[in-house]
């Protein structure tokens, strides 16, 4: 193929060459190629062999020889300055009628023209006039293989090519774990943290205001912990921000609120008309406040205005007509209510269970004790310092004119629903009248009628014959009791279910009833007998019992409180007693098991062996408990108050060893005492030994070792001396 030479440096006498001849150069620029044409029109011979490279002389001059023969083995497909045209001579030359049209318009070649020619392909000059060209074409950069991130410019005709589409690197986003927390979680959060804390947390931020002051959080507004510390501002805010969630409302001692009522209340009622439960106790509120909280909130069931001179017969009618759902009512100590305000409550509100109405006037009017008997739906009933009197309580009790069975001589009326009767202080209640309560509570369970002087043993006994499920029961300052009714308590079937009493100042029981008591009711929880008769008899049978409640290696509790305080006939020894019993844990039992020993006997006249079988007791102690389910709580004479005090503490956190060192001290110290006050010879012995004891039992008892003074350790250490007073043990 001839080298291609352009127009400027032709011959004149040359023409140039016809546009339509095949194989010639056009004058115009053709047309700009695409897509599989484009890719077809790079493609040129290169030889595989690198001598081609190296020879001097043009390829076309020396032909095509047969020992180098050119080859298809290296394409390069790289783009490069130098696009030769397919459609002239030397293409279809090169390519030998392999050209499937012409590049050209005007070009008259056919691929039929090279048919049937055995024309072999020749190598073109590689020389051109500025030099050597280039012998590869390479690659297009469409279609070359790039390096990855870099763009692709097309894609040729008949290569399918999907694109692969990478996701765009998003930022790092960090984690916002109480931003990105959903608002209900973070208001669940919230109400686990207390009033105080909530209002602490609302000065972080907007945010944290917005959310504490939710009314979520504050459906539950009761400030007994903390009615001295909040502002009457917070206070107003907090309720204002519950508004139609706050269904407990206790603004007990809430004296701050005073002047805010008269510029808040009117809004605070407005926003809270969902309330339920309703106490203004201790409080200083006017009467429209009140009025308004009233008429407001038609569901409340529990209304607490004791002590509160604002409070009228007015607001008890404004009670029964606005709360038909009221359960409880406490009135106590308001000198403004009688028992007409209460008679218009007691016949508007059917579901009436609990009226507290402590120093109200007016309980001698039977025509409200007989309405509280129509209506029998209370089970608690306060009625102490009232002027209750037998005619009264038995018209509280049978009614009015009640049927009576001819042979027991009761009255034969529903039985009453009470489950706790509050008498006490009623000074003009006497026997005839509380033996109405004789077979006609069936369900009580606490009873108080202390201070009533007139009392005997009769009325009690008749009532704890009759009250199975009596669990509390107060007869203080009853002058007339005698042991009788302990005897009998401790016979009746109550005597399985009672926890609590209280016999101060019945000075005439002694240990003959309370040694019964204590026999007989496993269950006590707390007895109050203090200006009685009883003795170190009765501390030593209670110590007794708690025992038998038996070890474990939890820490201990209080299982039963002793109020014994002014017992003339209780002495340091009974209070060491139980001291003694609370720290003690009893050696831990040995289980005897038997070894069976074998011993085989052969006679020297050779008989037959006699075998012999022995059984050897053996033991292994099982495994010990380490304190008392529960102990004993004294209250005793004020100048032993503070070793008990101290002794407790240090059981119920664990400490016995540490008890024990100080109950061993103690003792030592009150003999000690005990001898220094007493008179004739060695007195001056006796009382050098007082302050030695004394002197010890001040001194710190960790000082020098770590198990007390004088190395006495947790299970006795070295033998000590026999204690005045002490049991001998036989072995």
């Amino acid at each position: 193929m001839a080298a291609q030479i352009s127009d400027e440096i032709m011959p004149e006498g040359i023409s140039p060459p016809n546009s339509t001849t095949c194989g010639q150069i056009p004058l115009e620029q053709p047309p700009k190629l695409k897509g599989r044409q484009k890719f077809l029109q790079n493609l040129q011979r290169m030889s595989s062999s690198p001598t081609l490279a190296r020879r001097a002389r043009s390829a076309s001059t020396s032909g095509l020889r047969r020992e180098h023969k050119a080859s298809l083995s290296c394409v390069s497909l790289s783009s490069t300055a130098y696009s030769p045209c397919l459609g002239n001579g030397s293409s279809s030359q090169l390519y030998g009628g392999l050209n499937p049209r012409p590049a050209t318009p005007g070009c008259s070649g056919s691929p039929g023209e090279f048919q049937g020619s055995n024309l072999r392909p020749r190598l073109v000059d590689t020389d051109g006039p500025s030099g050597p060209l280039p012998r590869t074409v390479p690659l297009p950069s469409d279609v070359r293989p790039a390096s990855r991130g870099s763009p692709r410019t097309g894609t040729p005709v008949g290569i399918r090519m999907e694109e692969i589409v990478l996701p765009e690197s998003e930022p790092v986003k960090t984690f916002d774990f109480w931003g990105d927390m959903p608002r209900e979680l973070k208001m669940e959060v919230f109400q686990h943290l207390t009033p105080q804390e909530i209002v602490r947390c609302s000065a972080v931020s907007k945010a944290w205001n917005e959310m504490c002051y939710d009314g979520q959080l504050w459906s539950k507004v009761d400030t007994t912990e903390y009615y001295s510390k909040i502002p009457s501002d917070v206070l107003v805010k907090l309720i204002t921000s519950g508004g139609p969630f706050v269904r407990d409302l206790n603004l007990r001692g809430c004296i701050q609120m005073r002047d805010k009522w008269s510029s808040d209340g009117e809004r605070m009622s407005d926003l809270c008309r969902n309330v339920v439960n309703f106490s203004l106790e201790g409080c200083r509120i006017d009467k429209p406040s009140i009025y308004s909280f009233l008429l407001r909130n038609p569901r409340l069931e529990n209304i607490n205005v004791s002590g509160l001179s604002s409070v009228t017969n007015s607001a008890m009618k404004v009670i029964a007509r606005s709360c038909p759902q009221l359960e409880t009512l406490n009135v106590s100590w308001c000198n403004n209510v009688d028992s007409s305000g209460l008679l218009r409550i007691v016949q508007s509100c059917e579901r009436l269970k609990d009226l507290r109405a402590s120093e109200i006037r007016g309980f001698g009017n039977e025509k409200f004790t007989l309405a509280l008997f129509k209506r029998n739906s209370l089970e608690r009933l306060i009625m102490s310092r009232t002027d209750l009197t037998d005619q009264s309580l038995k018209m509280l009790i049978h009614g009015k004119d009640p049927n009576v069975d001819l042979l027991t001589n009761r009255p034969v009326v529903p039985p009453r629903l009470f489950r706790h009767l509050d008498l006490h202080q009623c000074a003009e209640i006497t026997d005839d009248g509380l033996k109405s309560l004789a077979h006609n509570v069936p369900d009580l369970e606490g009873l108080q009628v202390s201070q009533c002087s007139e009392l005997t043993d009769s009325s009690i006994i008749d009532i704890i014959q009759t009250t199975p499920k009596l669990s509390h029961l107060e007869m203080e300052d009853l002058e007339n009791l005698t042991n009788s009714v302990l005897v009998e308590l401790a016979k009746a079937s109550c005597a399985q279910h009672l926890e609590h009493l209280n016999v101060s100042y019945c000075e005439s029981l002694s240990d003959t009833g309370m040694l019964q008591v204590m026999k007989s009711c496993p269950n006590l929880r707390s007895v109050e007998m203090d200006n009685t008769r009883v003795s170190d008899l009765t501390l030593m049978e209670a110590s007794f019992r708690i025992r038998k409640r038996g070890y474990s290696d939890d820490l201990p509790e209080v299982g039963l409180r002793l109020v014994i305080f002014d017992c003339a006939n209780v002495t340091w020894a009974g209070v060491k007693e139980v001291l003694s019993s609370n720290a003690y844990v009893p050696r831990a039992s040995r289980k005897p098991t038997s070894t069976v020993v074998t011993v085989t006997q052969t006679s020297d006249a050779g008989s037959s062996p006699m075998t012999s079988t022995y059984v050897t007791p053996s033991s292994t102690p099982p495994p010990s408990s380490t304190s008392p389910n529960e102990i004993i709580q004294l209250k005793c004479f004020y100048g032993w108050q503070m070793t008990v005090d101290e002794h407790t503490k240090r059981v119920l956190r664990g400490d016995l060893a540490a008890a024990s060192r100080l109950d061993r001290k103690w003792a030592d110290y009150m003999m000690a005492t005990e001898e220094a006050g007493a008179a004739g010879a060695g007195a001056r012995r006796r009382r050098r030994r007082a302050r030695e004891a004394e002197r010890l039992y001040n001194a710190d008892e960790d000082e020098n070792d770590a198990y007390g003074i004088g190395a006495i350790t947790a299970l006795g250490g070295r033998r000590r001396r026999a204690q005045s007073g002490g049991s001998c043990t036989v072995m």
